[in-house]
């Protein structure tokens, strides 16, 4: 839904299962209108959809995508964003790691991607930007840790995106949409903090960009620059971005020095919790942390110490250093309602989203709001609603922190 004169707020359908179109349809049939009653009854609302390589490779069929877009028109809908990131099966089945295949060193995730905003071209209000979010280059665990082997992922990587970069480029020159890829730094990712975007961005997209849409598209150094940055942006997930305990404050001030932009806001939280000293209280906060260990999504950790932090993949192997007593506090990946900032003993990350949420509303940096809870399945029993309820709840919650009703 339109919450100002240029930035839109809507919710991730990563959060309803369906791999192939069909399936997805169906939910999307089920639930939104149901939600848009909730939180927009009288304006149109869009939606931040999110489709499997399968799910993409059949709404592109003519009948299926014309189908679609009759239904959107006839619930008063619309579609600006995307979520580009899972490639495959993302409800009841391992992700895992596998969330990052196929990465950006393969020609499946180009043409994924380039699909994506194929239908998102064809998808997009007039006069409304697209974008697309997407995965940190790679996982870094995949890779051994040497010097010329990231430098051989980042290179080939980048060069995979800049093809997206260059379709960005001829749809807008076409009279087209204008539309950005929004990389989503990740903990483990190729990218997971600001400092990793901005070296990538810097060292590796700019350097390799500039040149090539200059030969490419007779542009000047200064065109392709600008055309790189406005077709290239930077995905901020909260929950992401608290895990690696960064305010939205310098994540905003580093990108404003650097002339970068935030493409998308995903509103998300983690968990998290300090671990006291006494043996006691430290094993009740392990244990509520343990009722969060299920075994489909990446709960990566970050723990704090006085001098750093350490990280775990997963939570099974932070729960395995549980007693080490060099850590205070823990957060972990793992995506609970924004509303909530309280689980006994464990807390959330709550108040980043009220933070970065205050930013946008005294001076908007975005266009794109998405709240991106998608773990409802995996949830304790007793933090679970009626799916379009627990959804209309969020979106409510963040239009009161924003102070606005939807427009």
């Amino acid at each position: 839904m339109q919450v100002s004169d240029h930035s839109y707020l809507t919710y991730c359908t990563n959060i309803h299962p369906g791999e192939n179109w069909s399936a997805h349809f169906a939910q999307l049939k089920q639930y939104v209108p149901a939600v848009k009653k909730e939180v927009s009854p009288d304006k149109p609302f869009g939606i931040g959809l999110r489709l499997s390589n399968t799910a993409s490779l059949e709404l592109s069929k003519e009948a299926a995508l014309e189908e679609f877009k009759a239904w959107l028109k006839e619930q008063d809908c619309y579609v600006f964003t995307m979520n580009g990131f899972p490639y495959g099966g993302f409800h009841h089945t391992v992700v895992k790691d596998h969330v990052h295949t196929p990465d950006w060193t393969s020609s499946e995730r180009v043409f994924y991607t380039s699909r994506l905003f194929r239908l998102l071209a064809s998808l997009l209000p007039e006069g409304i930007e697209g974008g697309i979010s997407t995965a940190p280059l790679s996982y870094k665990l995949w890779h051994v840790r040497c010097e010329s082997e990231k430098e051989a992922i980042m290179e080939t990587t980048t060069l995979h995106i800049l093809q997206i970069v260059e379709q960005l480029v001829r749809i807008k020159r076409s009279g087209g949409p204008s539309m950005h890829l929004d990389v989503e730094p990740e903990p483990d990712g190729m990218m997971e903090n600001t400092q990793e975007f901005l070296d990538w961005y810097l060292h590796y997209l700019l350097p390799l960009g500039i040149p090539s849409l200059e030969d490419k598209f007779g542009m000047s150094a200064e065109e392709a620059a600008t055309a790189i940055k406005t077709h290239v942006q930077l995905c901020y997930d909260v929950c992401h971005f608290a895990l690696v305990y960064e305010s939205a404050e310098d994540v905003l001030k580093q990108l404003q020095q650097h002339g970068l932009k935030v493409g998308k806001l995903q509103i998300s939280a983690a968990l998290k919790a300090l671990l006291p000293a006494e043996a006691t209280a430290r094993e009740q906060v392990i244990n509520a942390f343990r009722e969060f260990n299920e075994p489909t999504y990446l709960h990566q950790v970050i723990a704090r110490k006085a001098d750093g932090f350490l990280h775990y993949p997963d939570l099974p192997q932070a729960l395995e250093d549980a007693a080490n007593p060099a850590v205070k506090e823990w957060r972990s990946h793992f995506h609970v309602p924004v509303f909530v900032d309280s689980y006994g003993v464990l807390s959330s990350t709550r108040s980043d989203i009220e933070n970065v949420l205050q930013l946008q509303r005294k001076q908007p940096f975005t266009q794109h709001l998405e709240v991106e809870t998608y773990t409802w399945d995996v949830l304790p029993a007793e933090l679970k609603l009626p799916m379009d309820r627990s959804v209309s709840r969020e979106l409510l919650w963040v239009l009161q922190q924003l102070e606005l009703p939807a427009l």
